[in-house]
């Protein structure tokens, strides 16, 4: 995190301690509600249409469960989509006996757009839910394409937005979806147990909100004299520590001032040359397919579990992450692997740092 979101954690952890919670929360009220305007801006939105939320996950389940499904209600989605969300999808159909259909790829990766189009056409499906960018890949859907479809037949649109934000401008109403879940960590660079969710003006008219909504605090309100909030809040819950949200916010607009065109082109830019000195590493297979590629880049490493992999880079003082099958099962099944090792660039790194990364896993390389 930078040094701004971390001083926001401690100014109002401070507060906190000196006057109380709730007195600190009054008492922050104009920083508390300049965070929900600097999110709205990062998503080119206003506040009015800004839920924070504990983490994206949390965000994203809010969004489904204010879909009311019945049976044989049909999710669109695709074979790229985060696990978590898999799963949500696969309770729904146990539940509620909703189909869950997945979009074939197209050759060169991410969802094929005309199979997409057809099944939207031909199913009529109550919900297309898709990863912007997955957590297993480099690839970036092309969400505003299916947007514009979804928009034309008039579907509800859900989009997981964790990966992208903080790495790449993201325009909600550009991309045309009544849901966008994201984080406040990872390329944010905000805090952990953050996140957030946007919901369109046309969800907010419709009257839709959290199959529980949490009554703002107010548990004793008999249901036929809950009136929802008119606006986004009427999907957060009622406890929050408040020095989270300031710091998402500062960290939406830290990377705003920094600019996401600038961000985007200095880490995805990383992250191609990284892709080419990994190609010219024997024993190393870069996965990542698709169109336009982003600053995920995951790779199988010969002879090396992707853990294993993750705890010696990390001795070596590089971090980066390992996955297993079960994290994509769909995706690696097809890639014929049983997990990859996702690195990460992001624009404060280095090309020497890139060329240490290389020379490490050339050592570990030797060693087997």
């Amino acid at each position: 995190m930078p040094g701004p979101v971390v001083g926001a954690i401690r100014a109002h952890l401070d507060l906190e301690v000196s006057i109380g919670g709730y007195e600190a929360e009054s008492e922050a009220s104009t920083e508390i509600a300049a965070a929900y305007e600097d999110v709205a801006q990062l998503l080119g939105t206003s506040a009015s249409n800004i839920a924070f939320s504990e983490h994206a996950t949390a965000a994203f389940v809010s969004a489904l469960s204010a879909v009311r499904f019945r049976a044989d209600d049909v999710v669109l989605t695709t074979r790229t989509d985060y696990v978590s969300n898999q799963i949500q999808y696969l309770s729904l159909a146990e539940r509620f006996g909703v189909e869950v259909v997945r979009a074939p790829d197209s050759p060169e990766g991410g969802v094929d757009l005309g199979a997409m189009k057809e099944l939207i056409h031909r199913r009529r499906p109550r919900l297309v839910a898709v990863t912007h960018i997955p957590t297993n890949s480099g690839l970036v859907q092309d969400v505003a394409a299916i947007g514009a479809i979804c928009r034309a037949k008039e579907i509800l649109y859900l989009v997981d937005g964790c990966q992208s934000v903080g790495q790449m401008p993201v325009n909600v109403e550009a991309i045309g979806c009544d849901f966008f879940s994201a984080t406040a960590r990872k390329f944010l660079r905000g805090p952990r147990g953050a996140g957030f969710l946007y919901v369109s003006d046309r969800a907010l008219e419709a009257g839709l909100e959290p199959l529980f909504p949490d009554l703002r605090g107010a548990d004793w309100v008999a249901p036929d004299l809950y009136q929802p909030a008119p606006d986004a809040k009427r999907f957060e819950t009622w406890e929050f520590f408040w020095g989270l949200v300031r710091a998402t916010g500062v960290a939406a607009r830290y990377a705003t001032d920094l600019g996401l065109d600038a961000i985007r082109d200095r880490s995805w830019g990383l992250a191609d040359r990284l892709r080419s000195l990994l190609a010219g590493t024997e024993g190393v297979r870069t996965l990542d397919r698709g169109a336009e590629l982003c600053a995920i880049v995951t790779a199988s490493v010969e002879g090396w579990r992707p853990q294993d992999l993750v705890r010696e880079l990390r001795a070596r003082g590089i971090n980066t992450t390992g996955q297993g099958s079960v994290d994509a099962v769909i995706d690696y099944d097809a890639k014929g692997v049983a997990g990859s090792l996702r690195i990460s660039p992001h624009y404060f790194n280095t090309d020497e740092e890139l060329a240490t990364l290389v020379a490490a896993l050339e050592e570990l390389l030797g060693e087997r």
